[in-house]
């Protein structure tokens, strides 16, 4: 009996534990290490922050997805591998011993070695913190309508620019559904014009970004656009303003709700907000090159074009834990799941004994950006079109994927 341990519950994953309940491989045991039972999809991950989604569309039940796959599951967060005995060690459960391993535990903000960053800011990932905290300040803001919120944003590329505007569109709601209840018996009028543009919100969302221009590595017309609906919505942007330092402040009055932080810039620009959301360069996880594992400069595990590791032939990677040596691509979800069919097949040939399978992924992938108001703007190369149509197509495109993993049934493995 071989044992085949996932660390981590990413796309890569979710795609290899719904096919090996497809095709399983007799003799061969199959355990999942992850620190959460639903996983994040990051396509959908904007819209939900947006409120377009609730928690269950976008996440992906890990629970009965291994049920179905015929693998055990451990909640545990994996911290070091001793690639010399083969063991997984975990934060609080026994070393979990491998014959084959495969990683897919996606990125974490780099950066976060700013003063004062990782104890205050708000990393987009890991997910689930992520989300528990901006839920927290939806609710406070429910709780304490009065008080505008400021909200500052680290991070100028896709993922910053696109949370920066979903985020915008939730206040907005949340602002205009308070206005609606105060004004109650009014007749509601314009409707669809606030569907289309956002109300002028009490509230202030602040971008900085270390760079002259927002969102490097997409094209022109594609930055200059979103720069420009930026501005419109009332974005405070602050280019070639690296932040240097974070820190809390206590307030007296009312000590319970008014505690902010401060962020300093190497300019010598401060400001004061209620929340500070770190979205820089992806970075890996510090234990994956303490393991021993090839690592490239950001520490991501280097793999080969089967998605194996170039200095363990019984590891594997995939997604944004992964870098490729032959084939270097940026962190985005769409390689990810792109990854999942190509590392089945290979995890199964290497468990067979036979030869591996070379994966070449595709040089460019269209980006589709959401900007907050059910339009989205499509970036590919030199190309660029915004249109309403793109949202509702992005929307089908991301509900096809998580319905693979919808309905599963709840079938045993058999060896």
């Amino acid at each position: 009996m071989k044992h085949l341990v996932l660390i981590g519950g990413g796309h890569s994953h979710a795609i290899v534990l719904k096919m090996f309940g497809i095709k399983p491989l007799p003799g061969v045991r199959l355990t999942l290490i992850s620190d959460v039972l639903h996983a994040p999809y990051s396509g959908m991950l904007p819209g939900h922050v947006a409120g377009f989604y609730d928690y269950d569309e976008c996440h992906i039940d890990l629970r009965s997805l291994t049920e179905f796959a015929g693998c055990q599951i451990l909640i545990d967060r994996a911290i070091a591998i001793d690639l010399n005995k083969n063991l997984v060690i975990c934060q609080t459960s026994p070393p979990v011993n491998f014959d084959l391993l495969s990683v897919d535990i996606g990125s974490t903000p780099a950066a976060l070695s700013v003063p004062g960053a990782a104890e205050y800011a708000i990393a987009a990932k890991p997910v689930p913190e992520f989300l528990a905290s901006w839920n927290q300040l939806i609710s406070e803001m429910q709780n304490h309508p009065q008080k505008p919120l400021r909200i500052a944003i680290v991070g100028g590329g896709a993922g910053g620019v696109e949370l920066a505007l979903n985020m915008q569109s939730r206040l907005g709601r949340e602002e205009g559904r308070r206005k609606r209840e105060e004004g109650r018996g009014k007749k509601e009028e314009g409707r669809r014009k606030r569907e289309e543009k956002l109300e002028n919100l009490s509230s202030e969302i602040h971008l900085f970004h270390s760079g002259a221009e927002l969102m490097e590595g997409h094209n022109q017309r594609v930055r200059r656009r979103l720069q420009e609906i930026l501005l419109i919505r009332g974005i405070q942007l602050h280019l070639k303003e690296k932040v240097c330092a974070v820190k809390k402040i206590e307030k007296e009055t009312n000590p319970q709700f008014h505690t902010d932080y401060q962020l300093s810039c190497e300019s010598g620009l401060e400001l004061e907000c209620d929340r500070i959301f770190w979205v820089t360069q992806a970075s890996a996880a510090d234990w994956i090159r303490e393991s021993g594992l090839a690592a490239d400069s950001n520490g991501f595990i280097q793999v080969n074009d089967c998605l194996q590791s170039v200095s363990h032939p019984n590891v594997f990677g995939a997604g944004d834990i992964a870098a490729m040596v032959n084939y270097p691509r940026p962190k985005a979800g769409v390689f990810a799941v792109r990854q999942g069919k190509p590392l089945f097949e290979n995890l199964q040939q290497f468990l067979l004994g036979k030869p591996l399978k070379p994966f070449v992924p595709q040089e460019q992938y269209l980006g589709l950006i959401g900007t907050g108001n059910k339009r989205a703007i499509a970036s590919r190369g030199n190309f660029m079109w915004e249109s309403r149509l793109l949202w509702y197509w992005k929307d089908w495109i991301d509900r096809q994927f998580m319905q693979k993993f919808s309905n599963l049934p709840k079938t045993r493995h058999t060896k």
